[in-house]
């Protein structure tokens, strides 16, 4: 999945700076000694001037994969180019290499405190959640007391509708506030897009809402859910209930090699051992299709709820109805009080 690149623009100033307990994924986002944290927009900025010299002097595209790995460095050292303009190349080149030096510490301080989060390692459980949204997801969140309900969850990562609404009037639904977490938000759509692609009940969910709203707004809707289940499973203390086991160990192994932990040789099989057999994988996929077609079956009889007014205009507010009360304006008035009082509003 996509979420490598959106964990590392996370930073310590992403954090609440009122927190006295910080996590261990907030320890990891601080500055390296001497260093700034590492931007992936500097990376791309880096990599694009290496692609405009290339091109001012019409040098063909890389024929390989990636133009800063070994074979694409071999293929770009070869190139035709003035002396000054290959400097320049070896310069961006080394702070490429710098700043992927720093990326792996943080790569493996942030593996080896999520060794010993048990939220880490539940949240892992879920299909499309790797170890980078994981992380990011807790160093947001947090403790996870500091919100009663989902819906206050929702709203803190910036996912819940804007509603405009005068008075008793009718509510209006907007588009989504973004008042949040921006970078906690963005880690989630990127798992949304995954969940539309790997087999489960997220993907039948995914397409539903496509089929009647685009799959833009698909995709943030899953966001959503998603918020929605890392609350009640951190709150309830449960795993996911569509966990894949041999997935889940083999993220649990990527883990703990990241962390610089030793491989394990031999003949005994370890944990992850299934992850590698396709029989096992192709089970485990069928399980996920099995709950993706009871969702489907769970939702075919749902049909949009039916305007109120059956004579096709739409129903009037209470403060219209008001008005057309018979008598003065001060007994609409005490009306309107005691329709207030009733609904219990403000």
């Amino acid at each position: 999945m996509t979420g490598q690149p959106v964990r590392r623009r996370l930073s310590p100033r992403d954090l609440d700076p009122g927190r006295s307990n910080r996590t261990a994924a907030q320890a990891c986002r601080t500055p390296l000694p001497g260093r700034a944290t590492p931007d992936p927009d500097h990376r791309t900025r880096i990599k694009n001037e290496v692609h405009a010299i290339l091109h001012a002097h019409l040098i063909p595209k890389c024929p390989h994969a990636d133009l800063f790995n070994r074979r694409g460095r071999d293929w770009l050292a070869r190139q035709p180019v003035p002396d000054d303009e290959r400097a320049a190349i070896a310069r961006h080149v080394r702070e490429l290499d710098r700043l992927g030096e720093d990326l792996a510490v943080l790569d493996r301080d942030i593996a080896q405190d999520a060794l010993h989060d048990d939220a880490i390692r539940r949240l892992l459980t879920i299909t499309e959640v790797n170890l980078a949204v994981a992380a990011g997801l807790m160093a947001a969140i947090g403790s996870i007391d500091r919100f009663n309900s989902p819906q206050k969850l929702v709203s803190y990562f910036g996912l819940n509708p804007r509603v405009r609404q005068s008075g008793l009037g009718a509510a209006h639904h907007g588009r989504i506030s973004k008042a949040g977490r921006s970078h906690a938000r963005a880690m989630l759509v990127e798992a949304a897009w995954a969940a539309a692609k790997a087999p489960g009940p997220l993907r039948a969910f995914f397409i539903r809402i496509r089929a009647r709203r685009g799959h833009q707004i698909a995709a943030v809707a899953v966001a959503r859910k998603l918020a929605t289940l890392c609350w009640h499973m951190l709150t309830k203390s449960e795993d996911f209930h569509w966990a894949r086991p041999s997935l889940v160990a083999h993220k649990h192994r990527a883990m703990e090699l990241a962390a610089g932990q030793p491989q394990k040789k031999g003949s005994k099989r370890g944990a992850s051992y299934a992850y590698n057999v396709r029989e096992l994988r192709q089970q485990e996929a069928r399980i996920a299709e099995h709950a993706e077609r009871s969702y489907e079956h769970f939702v075919v009889a749902w049909q949009p709820r039916p305007p109120k007014n059956s004579g096709g205009c739409a129903a009037p507010s209470n403060r219209q109805e008001l008005n057309r009360l018979p008598g003065d304006a001060s007994s609409r008035r005490a009306t309107l009080r005691h329709e207030v009082d009733r609904t219990g509003v403000n």
